[in-house]
């Protein structure tokens, strides 16, 4: 355990300090009530940062059967972590999308563009989770040989392509629900309470809508932004699974960057120096893509199937949806059928203006933030409950 000043510089928290805890897997409740107690007479607002590793029993095909480690961060007052026992309706997992692991898409530490910080200073005990393959959880050594790149990806750090010594994607939807259960069974026992809240980013709308679908009985409320929902979806699995291809890619900062500007629609939609932050997170997220070319992130490609329009349709979990209107990668109109076809009646639209797919990261970001606090806590956005509502316009 060590103390080492926040460089978030949220309100309230200048001169504090953020608490990192490096703690295994049977992490108790008791134990960060014992390691947190000393600080609470200083100051029980002490924003706390805690390293989890879960062991997971991996459904990922190519290390089927095998433990997986998945890295779920928590990020919480110190007062809150020792009030745990209230906490039925104020414990939140984020669940990140197809490239970025979740700790680098929302809690990212510069200013107030912290997702994670945003909801604990609020009173929430705040948890994300990296899937296999991913930031801090387990990644198949398959990741570690570029010829199960693309051959136009090999092309960027070898002189010659050579052979994948396995030519499917790495991951499932179904690894991934996997996955998500694992995270959401360990918070629910950790905090001793029934259902957490989800918030998903991208392919995060499948993995935690997904799992909602299946699991409704373990899932409070969804807040899903830029979800990547398609009505050609189909329910049952494809022939073959995993799905022939690549098993990852990579994305080089100036990739990176080249996405993000094609979806820029507005004067000063982005600062530079946020967008640096994610990427030095990312980096360090990685410190094998780092060594490659001028330095990647990596992520496994992934076999999609299962949140279906006859899924979703049946779905009755209170559910608040956003898309950036500038959004280039899961389109607006994606996000309006969703919502059309959600079976739940407490359903929100928001249409987010000057934001792209990277909404959480750019001007915006707190009108974001904050609807999705009153969504979580009242059920509504703007004292809406159902409905389509602009916002940042």
């Amino acid at each position: 355990m060590h103390l080492e000043p926040n460089d978030n510089k949220e309100p309230c928290m200048k001169n504090r300090y953020a608490i990192r805890l490096m703690l295994p897997v049977l992490v108790t409740l008791a134990g960060i009530t014992f390691l947190t107690g000393r600080f609470l007479g200083e100051d029980s607002r002490s924003l706390l940062t805690v390293d989890h590793y879960v062991k997971v029993r991996s459904s990922v095909p190519a290390m089927s059967g095998q433990t997986a480690q998945l890295y779920v961060r928590e990020r919480v007052e110190a007062g809150t972590a020792l009030r745990a026992v209230n906490l039925d309706d104020r414990v939140v997992l984020f669940v990140h999308g197809a490239g970025t692991p979740a700790e680098v898409a929302f809690d990212v530490p510069t200013e107030d563009y912290s997702w994670m910080v945003y909801l604990a200073r609020a009173g929430y005990d705040v948890f994300s989770v990296d899937m296999t393959g991913y930031g801090r959880s387990t990644r198949p050594t398959l990741m570690n040989d570029l010829c199960n790149l693309t051959t136009a990806q090999q092309a960027l750090f070898l002189k010659a392509t050579c052979t994948a010594t396995y030519g499917q994607q790495l991951t499932t939807i179904a690894s991934d629900h996997n996955d998500v259960g694992a995270a959401v069974d360990y918070i629910r026992a950790l905090r001793h309470v029934d259902r957490v809240n989800m918030i998903a980013w991208s392919l995060g709308g499948p993995r935690a809508g997904g799992y909602a679908a299946a699991n409704p009985s373990k899932v409070r409320k969804l807040v899903l932004l830029a979800p990547a929902y398609g009505r050609m979806t189909t329910t049952a699995s494809p022939a073959k699974v995993p799905a022939d291809g690549a098993a990852f890619n990579t994305q080089s900062h100036a990739e990176f960057t080249a996405n993000w500007d094609r979806q820029v629609g507005c004067p000063n939609q982005y600062d530079p120096v946020v967008s640096e932050a994610v990427w030095s997170a990312m980096i360090e997220s990685d410190p094998v893509g780092a060594t490659w070319g001028t330095g990647v992130r990596r992520a496994p490609n992934t076999t999609n199937w299962g949140w279906s329009t006859e899924v979703v349709t049946k779905m009755q979990t209170p559910t608040l949806l956003v898309s950036g209107i500038h959004d280039k990668q899961v389109g607006p109109n994606n996000v309006r059928d969703l919502y059309a076809d959600l079976g739940s009646k407490e359903k929100v639209f928001v249409d987010l203006g000057c934001s792209s797919h990277n909404a959480m990261w750019e001007r915006n970001h707190l009108l974001l933030f904050k609807a999705s606090l009153e969504w979580l806590t009242d059920s509504s956005v703007n004292g809406m409950k159902e409905g389509i509502l602009k916002l940042g316009y």
